[in-house]
């Protein structure tokens, strides 16, 4: 049992709520002409967010403050990237979302209900994949389900149909090792999603890659994300990649972090690599770097 708990927390694995209100299943009914249209959706975050952060803040010593108060909600099937300089608290802010490192103060909240530890609804996906070299692709996927004992063939078709989603099909009995390292990260994330999270923490799942497998999972996620009406809050250093995912950035500043600017990712969706060369892009990457002090205002 020791091992498995272990194993458990290499990865965070997430599960399902078992139901939906009728409000929720309204939101996410709508949630299509949110995005084609660009409409608002502060309303719909503070009416009924599924994610509440109360002025969370975190000191490792008293000598090294990590966040200054935080406050921010999150609304189901948003998505929300956080971005900011190194040292300015991001990771630290998605481990205590994810219930992995407790705050020094403030609350965080999940569709209503406080939550204090790693939370049965929530996926995490890291940079670093953590994929157990002696276990297939399928049976990496089916890992979080075999600790707590429901694995049969429902389950397989299952992690079965995950691997389709992310493009793995032909490689379900592929080791590890023999994946590259795009492939290894669609892996981590089909097994981030075999249990249905209700809210996905993203951190920086594809900072180690080269440019190009880069921009191609950029792609992947969205059309993931949009499939599953996931709702996801991503930390990335990548100003350009947060505003193409994002429907929301947050912009935190440095040591303690706090968050300098809130802004508002106006594009269409669906999005293509294209719109990147457009001027409303530029300028929503400008906005953003300005407020990190990256460009003179």
């Amino acid at each position: 049992m020791a091992q498995k708990q272990r194993i458990y927390a290499d990865f965070i694995p997430s599960t399902s709520s078992g139901h939906r209100s009728v409000n929720q299943s309204f939101q996410r009914h709508l949630r299509p002409t949110f995005f084609q249209f660009g409409i608002n959706r502060m309303s719909l975050q503070s009416a009924n967010p599924l994610l509440r952060v109360e002025q969370v803040s975190h000191d490792y010593t008293p000598a090294t403050p990590a966040l200054a108060p935080v406050t921010f909600a999150v609304a189901e099937g948003e998505f929300v990237c956080i971005v900011g300089t190194s040292g300015s608290g991001k990771s630290t802010l998605l481990r205590i979302i994810g219930g992995l490192v407790r705050p020094s103060a403030g609350e965080v909240w999940l569709d209503g209900a406080r939550s204090t530890e790693p939370h049965p609804q929530i996926g995490f996906v890291f940079q670093k994949t953590n994929l157990m070299p002696w276990r297939t692709a399928l049976d990496n996927v089916l890992l979080p389900l075999e600790l707590i004992g429901a694995v049969g063939p429902a389950q397989r078709s299952q992690a079965r149909s995950l691997l389709e989603l992310v493009g793995l099909a032909d490689f379900a009995d592929v080791y590890p090792a023999e994946l590259s390292g795009g492939m290894a990260q669609r892996l981590v994330l089909a097994r981030a999603l075999v249990r249905h999270p209700r809210l996905l923490l993203l951190d920086e799942p594809f900072g180690a890659l080269d440019a190009l497998t880069r921009e191609r999972l950029n792609l992947e996620l969205l059309r993931i994300q949009t499939g599953q009406h996931q709702t996801v809050v991503m930390v990335t250093h990548s100003i350009n990649e947060a505003v193409f995912l994002a429907d929301r950035v947050l912009v935190l500043g440095e040591q303690p972090g706090r968050i300098l600017a809130e802004v508002g990712v106006d594009l269409p969706r669906p999005r293509s690599l294209a719109l990147m060369g457009s001027e409303r892009f530029g300028a929503l990457a400008t906005e953003i770097r300005r407020h990190i002090g990256l460009v003179d205002t």
